[in-house]
């Protein structure tokens, strides 16, 4: 079972942060001193990273998503690179739809695939190489800002505009995986995600810096339509289950029961039973996000609970027309000016 993020991360400071604060000190300058030394493999092929400043769901699959869809507009052939959450395989490994599982490969990157090529590796390096030898031209790295040792031509940094970096304190006191300027240092750009004001003072320290600032929304694929007047038992595996339960209510749906589970939650047929009994006990409609669709498809659900379960949607909407071209032609720029210096 996934571990999930302690609540007090996501709350104003008190005095559970604060007791850790050494820890995170330590944690903190650890964590910026890799991101200064560390050692990057540049590949054969331009790498847009699509990284958080802080663990947790912060849209960043989404993104990636877009992106790899605008990169086939621009007649290029994306690749996504994926750590994986889970996954069980050593060695750089293609993800099959048909054949995978999530317990093997991760559920983000079974949902990725559905959209680009994706290879799972714990060595990025070595997943970034398999897929330019099955003909990628442009990768797209899902996570590894901080930790990957692969040369990054862009990274744009996804911040969540509700949850913005909780209680600004580094693991174990807090969400953040190093101190914000450490990680500014090395960002091209910010993409503020969704509504809400909690990430306004790093838009504000980013633009002072000298980054640009993107914005996006996630939209329902179809909401109003298709959600709109329902009455559901709503349940998630996800970083933040409540963005997702807010999302139906304002598509029009009524969320009349919900359940949350820990993050990239595997389920067990025992569960999926009782939300069925629950949902036939108050007359309600079963609904779940993407990610954990992916993972109920590749895992324990039976073909009669995914007969009768909906699935919300979701597609990142960015604010001004054709920003996600022009990241992808600013990647491509310095990839070109990588090759140029050697």
């Amino acid at each position: 079972m996934a571990s999930e993020a302690p609540p007090f991360w996501w709350e104003k400071p008190d005095w559970r942060a604060f007791a850790l604060y050494p820890a995170s000190a330590l944690y903190g300058l650890v964590a910026g001193r890799r991101m200064k030394t560390a050692r990057r493999e540049k590949v054969a092929a331009p790498v847009l990273c699509v990284g958080n400043f802080t663990v947790g769901g912060t849209g960043k699959t989404p993104v990636a998503i877009a992106l790899a869809k605008q990169a086939k507009r621009m007649h290029l052939v994306p690749g996504i690179l994926s750590r994986g959450h889970g996954g069980s395989f050593s060695e750089p490994h293609m993800v099959d739809t048909h054949h995978d599982s999530a317990k093997h490969v991760g559920d983000e990157p079974l949902l990725l695939a559905e959209h680009a090529l994706v290879a799972v590796s714990a060595n990025r390096a070595a997943g970034a190489r398999l897929l330019i030898e099955r003909g990628c031209n442009f990768l797209i790295m899902d996570d590894g800002f901080q930790s990957a040792r692969v040369h990054i031509d862009y990274a744009l940094v996804v911040i969540d505009a509700r949850f913005g970096l909780g209680n600004g304190h580094v693991i174990p006191g807090g969400p953040m995986r190093a101190k914000l300027a450490d990680q500014l240092r090395y960002a091209d750009a910010v993409l503020k995600m969704g509504e809400g004001d909690r990430a306004d003072m790093v838009v504000r320290q980013a633009a002072r810096a000298g980054k640009p600032i993107f914005s996006a929304i996630a939209k329902p694929r179809g909401a109003k339509k298709a959600f709109a007047g329902r009455r559901f038992l709503a349940f998630a595996g996800i970083g933040h289950p409540e963005k997702f339960f807010d999302t139906l209510t304002k598509a029009g749906a009524t969320v009349v029961l919900a359940h949350s589970f820990a993050d990239h939650h595997f389920y067990l047929p025992d569960e999926l039973d009782d939300l069925v009994a629950a949902a036939k006990a108050g007359e309600l409609e079963l609904v779940t996000t993407s990610k954990d669709a992916a993972r109920l498809r590749h895992g324990a659900a039976s073909a009669e609970f995914l007969e009768r379960l909906n699935v919300l949607e979701i597609d990142a909407v960015f604010d001004i027309e054709h920003t996600a071209e022009r990241i992808i032609d600013e990647t491509l720029e310095a990839w070109r000016r990588r090759k140029i210096a050697g």
